[in-house]
């Protein structure tokens, strides 16, 4: 019956580990620029888009679909770093071991 208690104990454990990550990662931010700085997009650490800003000449001379690919290519870019950033995050969580019975 112990080992059972041990067992509940353990997964709640790591189940507030795992829910205190979530709330790290949301109060992350990562910023990155595209187009000489022309569009700048923040995601949180989830990958999540928090704010796109786009530098008025980005407009001049541009067509629509360059400035679609400056936009896709910085948000892209933000959720992978949001993602490397939530991996490093997860692999410094220690690992929650049951005790040898």
């Amino acid at each position: 019956m112990a080992d059972w208690q041990q067992l509940i104990q353990l997964g709640q454990q790591m189940q507030g580990r795992l829910s205190q990550m979530q709330t790290d990662l949301a109060s992350q931010s990562i910023e990155v620029t595209a187009g000489g700085g022309m569009v700048r997009v923040r995601v949180d650490g989830r990958g999540r888009v928090r704010a796109l800003t786009i530098d008025q000449g980005a407009f001049d001379g541009r067509d629509a679909d360059l400035l679609s690919d400056l936009i896709l290519g910085a948000i892209a870019e933000a959720q992978r770093r949001a993602d490397e950033y939530a991996k490093a995050e997860a692999g410094r969580t220690p690992a929650v071991v049951p005790p040898a019975p």
